[in-house]
């Protein structure tokens, strides 16, 4: 069987192709204006390698970061928002919270539509889904013809209770549709059936952002694999690990928006599974963005909620949130392109801003002259010119030092290794901040877990990330420069669904409880059955529960059947469990209440075998050698570089050290030694304190 998979970065697209049990990969920079054109390209060049046509495609899978960048750069469809009359403002109230409650110039999200092209119409749903005003369809019609007199692309609906009954919004859609044909209009009853109004809303106000653009990006995909010949299905990877179809992406392009980084994670889980790694921590940086996810027991964890955009990097509260199943991650504007300046007070800033494909770090020649991190670790000799990207594109290392003079050893009467280090050091910095936030935001020591690093440029900085976390172990995997997109092979085809029907323990509605919960099955199970094809789909249930008058709930387990009156009991000892292991101690007869339930619908997942141990041997001779400026101090030392591919299992070095491939390199820091594992991984051991 032949399998593609295609991760489309801000900077580069990476390809892997599966066959006859090869792996191939690929990089291209990514070609910004028309995505389609660097997939198409790089699936020539690899199909090419591998002695197969379109047509050999089997099983397709796609994940991009487009989504994402859309919504940060402000680049998505003009869209209107239609609330109940009363709610225009629901967006800018948000939850009335201040994220930093002591900065009196709080800079708060801006929302995706602007006042002007928000619009009420008079209508109400209660709590129980009960019509207590008719909608004024005349009122409809009046914002449809607003609509099109502004040129209004996309429209979100979000109506006060609509997820307890979207009899309002549907009806909404049709009259908006039969007025406005072209118009795209997403439904929040759809999108996130949710209590909570304005996480409701945003939501669905970022799915109508991104969807005509993801609806014809993917579209055009689509299309141009088809005259190609090939007749795959394209699969598209979710933020929370799974496979969705080409349509259920269409309509949910917001589900998209952790794509490529939820492959990585699911990567480095199989690496933990294989391996037997109870704690890992996955490092991924890629071109633009640094990507740091936490692994317990093999398993990323999840959320129901995420925030994009955020105006303070680390702060809770302080960008636009998004009701979706997620991988938990914390991702931040530290990348290989990632722009290097001084600030206002003459420091050394990295980041987010980032040089991209176009026109990229200066090293490559295409017009860039602010120099980024991939111009520093160039001047510092940890990348080989010759070698980068599998030799697809030249670097020039005079251009990166001339940038890196310019903007900062020259204003800052610094030398060129001590200028370039600065910039290392900094994002090092950045990346290691971002590691122990996370960490410690779930009760979690970063120094316990062992640091899984991929993407095209974690390699480099992983030995000096895990100095600073106090890691003493690093796994580089195989492929590592394609990491996020060997993950998305293994992702399993699946369909969460979330819909909130307020229930107390003491007065259970078990007949309503099993009408809803057999209803989320059905849909979520036609939308994963569609991506699974032939494999057998499983079922889990969960209820998010907590006891009366808290402000949020706790998820726990269902039985994978219809409740009966037993369960009741069961439901309260299983939330006390959870409860307690949360919080210490239950509270003793206090009232119980389920706010939302969720259904996930998918294959299984396969058993990992634990990879053998590989004893340990003499490592490869050395391929050459390389001048390389290991700290601040600007004295070059000679260090050796190896071929990945001349390591056999066992085989072991010293560092410091260079071992290059195609798609990355490994930078095996001066406190470390490298030994390459039973499945091909790179395994980075600290050796001196």
């Amino acid at each position: 069987m032949t399998r593609l998979s295609v991760d489309i970065g801000g900077t580069f697209t990476d390809l892997v192709l599966e066959t006859e049990g090869r792996r191939h990969a690929r990089k291209v920079l990514t070609t910004p204006r028309a995505p389609e054109e660097a997939v198409l390209a790089g699936t020539r060049a690899l199909l090419g390698d591998a002695g197969r046509a379109f047509g050999d495609i089997a099983v397709f899978v796609h994940g991009t970061t487009l989504a994402t960048n859309a919504i940060i750069e402000r680049k998505g469809a003009l869209t209107a928002l239609v609330a109940t009359e009363g709610f225009r403002d629901v967006v800018e109230i948000a939850d009335e919270g201040r994220y930093d409650q002591y900065d009196v110039f709080i800079d708060k999200p801006v929302p995706l539509v602007p006042r002007r092209l928000r619009f009420t119409v008079p209508e109400r749903i209660d709590v129980e889904g009960r019509v207590r005003l008719p909608l004024d369809e005349s009122a409809v019609r009046a914002v449809a013809a607003q609509l099109r007199e502004a040129g209004v692309q996309s429209v979100a609906v979000a109506l006060l209770h609509a997820y307890r009954n979207g009899d309002h919004e549907r009806r909404i859609r049709d009259i908006l549709q039969a007025e406005c044909p072209d118009l795209a209009v997403t439904l929040a009853s759809e999108v996130a059936p949710e209590i909570r109004e304005y996480e409701r809303t945003s939501t669905a106000i970022a799915n109508a952002y991104v969807q005509p653009m993801m609806a014809g990006y993917l579209g055009r995909l689509a299309k141009a694999f088809a005259a190609e010949g090939s007749r795959a299905p394209i699969h598209l990877m979710t933020s929370g690990g799974s496979l969705a179809s080409l349509e259920t992406a269409r309509r949910f392009p917001i589900r998209l928006v952790e794509s490529g980084p939820a492959g990585g994670a699911i990567l480095a889980a199989g690496i933990a599974a294989e391996r037997g790694l109870a704690k890992v921590l996955s490092f991924d940086m890629g071109g633009t963005t640094a990507k740091i996810c936490l692994i317990e027991d093999a398993k990323p964890l999840t959320s129901r909620s995420f925030e994009v955009d955020r105006a303070a990097r680390f702060l809770k509260g302080s960008g636009l949130p998004v009701r979706i199943p997620v991988i938990e991650m914390v991702e931040i504007g530290a990348g290989g392109g990632s722009l290097a300046r001084l600030d206002a007070l003459r420091r050394i800033t990295v980041g987010p801003d980032s040089a991209g494909s176009e026109p990229g770090p200066a090293c490559y020649g295409r017009g860039g002259t602010i120099p980024t991190v991939t111009d520093a670790d160039l001047a510092l000799g940890r990348i080989d010119p010759g070698r980068f990207a599998g030799g697809s594109i030249a670097l020039s290392p005079a251009a990166a030092e001339a940038a890196i003079h310019a903007a900062i050893g020259a204003p800052l009467s610094l030398d060129l290794p001590a200028a370039a280090y600065g910039i290392v050091e900094i994002v090092d910095e950045n990346m290691a901040n971002a590691a122990r936030v996370h960490a410690v935001e779930r009760g979690l020591v970063a120094a316990d877990h062992v640091l899984v690093a991929f993407g095209g440029a974690a390699p480099l900085h992983a030995s000096r990330l895990a100095e600073k976390l106090g890691i003493r172990r690093v796994v580089v995997p195989a492929d590592a420069g394609v990491g996020s997109a060997i993950g998305f092979l293994r992702a399993p085809a699946a369909y969460d669904l979330v819909r909130s029907r307020y229930m107390r323990l003491d007065r259970f509605d078990l007949a309503a409880a099993n009408d809803l919960l057999a209803a989320m099955a059905a849909e979520a199970g036609a939308l994963a059955a569609s991506a699974a094809g032939s494999r057998p789909l499983t079922e889990r249930r969960l209820c998010f529960m907590r006891y009366l008058g808290q402000g949020h709930e706790i998820p726990v387990a269902l039985p994978g059947r219809d409740l009966t009156e037993a369960d009741i009991d069961g439901l309260r000892a299983s939330f006390e469990a959870e409860y307690g292991q949360l919080f210490q101690r239950p509270i003793p007869g206090a009232t119980i209440e389920v706010l939302s339930w969720a259904v996930r619908i998918g294959t299984e997942e396969e058993a990992a075998d634990i990879l053998p141990d590989a004893a340990p041997c003499a490592g490869p001779d050395a391929i050459g050698r390389r001048r390389v400026i290991l700290d601040g101090g600007g004295a070059a030392t000679e260090v050796a570089v190896y071929a990945r591919s001349d390591f056999a299992p066992g085989g072991t070095i010293r560092g410091p050290a260079l071992i290059v491939e195609e798609g990355t390199s490994t930078f095996v820091g001066a406190l470390f030694r490298a030994q390459m594992d039973g499945g091909g991984a790179l395994v980075l051991e600290r050796v001196l304190s």
